[in-house]
C-alpha cells in the first residue's frame, strides 16, 4: 500500500495518542486529530464523541488511513463500554466505509485474550491464533472490535490491522509489564508497519517490543514488516529488586490480561 499522507488519529488526547502525535510526523504523515476531549497545544482537533455520526463522516473524509486509538482503556460499568468502545468503532467503520477510506488501524487489547495462561518457563509463545478469552467488558469490546473488522473486510473490503497492544509507556512499571511492553518507539514502527504493509485484509497482531521475556508471538507483525528495535530487559533488576518475580498461581501474574482478570482498574469518567 502507499505510504499514507494523512491519517486520523482518535483518541489524540489520550496517552497513546499523545505519544503517537509527536512520533509518527517524524514518518511524514500529516495527522488530523479527535478525541472528545481538547487536545493540548492543537486549536484544529475536532472535538467529539464517537456517537457524533456527522463529526465522524466529516473527520474521514479524504484521509488515507485511521489509528483507532479512541474509547474507554481501562474497565466501566457495560452500558458505558457499549456506548464508546462497541457502539462507537462501528460508527468508525460505518463513515470510513461511507468516505471510501482504504484502511484502519484498530488498538485492540491483550485483554481480548486477558484470561489465557502466562508461559511458563520453557513454554511456547501465545500464537495469535489462540482463543479469545475477554478478561473484563472492556476486552470483550476489543474481541467484538477484531470480529467488526473481519466483517468489514468480508463484506466491504475495507481493511484492517488489529493490533493488540501490551502496554506501550516510556518505560515499564511492573515485572509482568516485561514481557508485554511496547516502547512508544517500537510502537510508531509498529503503527507505521500496519499502516503501509500490502494486502493485509484483516491482520491480527500482539504489539509489543522484542522483549526477553516476551509472552506471544510476534511473527504476524513481523510480517508486515515490523522491526522492533527494544527491549524491557535493562528495566528488570530494579523492577523484580522492588516488586519480586511473578508467582504464577496468583492469577494477576498467572494471566496474559494481569490484574485485569480479579481487581480491574476502573475507567475514571
Amino acid at each position: 500500500m502507499p505510504a499514507p499522507r494523512t491519517i486520523l488519529l482518535t483518541g489524540a488526547a489520550g496517552g497513546l495518542g499523545t505519544l503517537m502525535r509527536s512520533l509518527l510526523p517524524e514518518y511524514g504523515y500529516t495527522l488530523r486529530l479527535f478525541d472528545v476531549r481538547p487536545v493540548e497545544g492543537e486549536p484544529d482537533a475536532i472535538s467529539a464523541d464517537l456517537g457524533d455520526k456527522v463529526a465522524l463522516r466529516e473527520a474521514v473524509r479524504g484521509v488515507d488511513a485511521v489509528l483507532h486509538l479512541a474509547g474507554i482503556s481501562l474497565e466501566a460499568p457495560f452500558e458505558k463500554i457499549l456506548r464508546s468502545n462497541i457502539e462507537g468503532t462501528y460508527n468508525l467503520y460505518e463513515a470510513a466505509r461511507l468516505e471510501g477510506v482504504p484502511r484502519i488501524v484498530f488498538a485492540s487489547s491483550n485483554h481480548a485474550v486477558g484470561f489465557t495462561p502466562a508461559p511458563r518457563a520453557g513454554e511456547p509463545l501465545i500464537p495469535i491464533d489462540t482463543p479469545r478469552r475477554p478478561d473484563t467488558f472492556y476486552g470483550l469490546s476489543k474481541s467484538f472490535g477484531e470480529d467488526l473488522a473481519q466483517f468489514y473486510w468480508d463484506k466491504h473490503g475495507l481493511e484492517t490491522v488489529s493490533v493488540r497492544i501490551g502496554s506501550c509507556f516510556p518505560e515499564p512499571t511492573s515485572v509482568r509489564m516485561l514481557s508485554v511492553w511496547m516502547s512508544p518507539a517500537d510502537g510508531a514502527r509498529l503503527f507505521h508497519a500496519a499502516l503501509t504493509a500490502e494486502e493485509v485484509g484483516h491482520t491480527v497482531v500482539y504489539g509489543s517490543s522484542a522483549n526477553t521475556r516476551l509472552w506471544w508471538d510476534l511473527t504476524t507483525a513481523r510480517a508486515l514488516g515490523y522491526d522492533p528495535q527494544d527491549d524491557s530487559e535493562p528495566y528488570a533488576g530494579k523492577l523484580i529488586s522492588e516488586q519480586g518475580e511473578l508467582d504464577p498461581e496468583n492469577p494477576a501474574h498467572g494471566h496474559l490480561g494481569g490484574h485485569f482478570v480479579n481487581d480491574p482498574p476502573i475507567w475514571p469518567y
